[in-house]
């Protein structure tokens, strides 16, 4: 019950100081003229043109005041871990940020940071996580419960850790389309991870990750207050890297990275819906999918925006909860 009752308390705090920043957040990302420039390509989105985005910072802002206040008053202890969490989550926010800042002064989607200046910066975080990573004593090993698999990568893991990162923060970014998808889709995943946290207690810090990651959980439900539809605010690349990366993160320390396919099944998805379409126009030269991301298929289809997210919701915790289930229970 002690756990239980850290963890709700943890989540409650979480939502309560992410719903007042973004009454403050909000306004002012609308004064500043923070607004987004929707794709030309998907005309049911045509009237959110202009919608404020970099909205990520309510959430993010109000996680690390949490862990802050939580800190200075001798309730948290920032481990190695959690130090690994942190930098992971605030680096690609700060990415992310400067991505948008650039769009938003230049009026322009395509005016953000180059692919190669994001990957750049992306390889530099990698390279320092994979740093604390060994530092701490984990090993670079890939463990395959299903098939009772281990696999030592040795410094390949270095690799391994920015293949993660990128293709997890990339998956969230893509499936960042509709009112509340990315962010309702991360929460249940980070929920997950959260509880398999829980229940690693060999991991260093386990409880301050754990913690950590229901505190984020919190700020997520009370950023969809402003995001769920009609979205006041968009979280931008500010957010969705954020979110990507620490996912990937938690996947990692937790010694889940496999699991991450099934708990971020809908990220997937999404990812390899975009995938399939290159190759399909490249090699057939047609279409295999109306839109892709295929959130927007759904759109062509003639579903409502409200039942996409509902449905997808659906998808993300019936994944989440299977992934859990064999996880930490059978």
């Amino acid at each position: 019950m002690y756990v239980l009752a850290k963890s709700v308390l943890a989540l409650m705090i979480g939502f309560t100081i992410s719903v007042l920043l973004g009454l403050i957040l909000v306004p002012l990302l609308k004064k500043f003229k923070a607004g987004q420039k929707t794709s030309k390509f998907v005309l049911a989105h045509k009237g959110k043109n202009g919608t404020p985005t970099m909205g990520g910072l309510i959430f993010i802002l109000s996680t690390l005041f949490t862990i802050f206040a939580l800190y200075i008053t001798d309730k948290i202890h920032i481990s190695s871990n959690l130090l690994i969490i942190l930098f992971v989550f605030l680096g690609y926010a700060i990415i992310g940020f400067v991505d948008d800042y650039l769009k938003v002064k230049y009026q322009s989607n395509e005016k953000g940071l180059s692919r190669l200046q994001k990957f750049i910066a992306q390889t530099v975080l990698a390279i320092v996580f994979f740093y604390i990573y060994i530092r701490n004593g984990s090993n670079p090993v890939i463990e395959i419960y299903a098939l009772k698999l281990k696999i030592n990568l040795g410094f390949l893991y270095g690799f391994f850790i920015l293949f993660m990162l990128v293709g997890a923060s990339n998956a969230v970014n893509l499936t960042d389309g509709l009112d509340g998808l990315a962010g309702g889709l991360s929460a249940i995943s980070i929920l997950v991870y959260a509880m398999i946290t829980w229940n690693s207690s060999w991991l260093d810090g386990y409880d301050d990750v754990a913690i950590f990651s229901f505190i984020l959980v919190g700020s997520l439900l009370g950023f969809l207050v402003y995001n769920g539809h009609p979205a006041k605010v968009f979280m931008g690349d500010t957010g969705s890297l954020a979110l990507g990366g620490t996912i990937a993160t938690l996947a990692i320390l937790t010694h889940r990275e496999v699991s991450l396919i099934v708990i971020g099944g809908v990220f997937v998805i999404e990812t390899m819906s975009v995938i399939l379409q290159i190759f399909s126009i490249k090699i057939r030269g047609k279409k295999l999918f109306p839109m892709s991301p295929i959130h927007h298929s759904f759109e062509k289809w003639g579903w409502q925006e409200q039942d996409i997210v509902r449905l997808f919701y659906v998808i993300g915790f019936i994944l989440g909860a299977g992934a859990l289930v064999y996880g930490v229970w059978i």
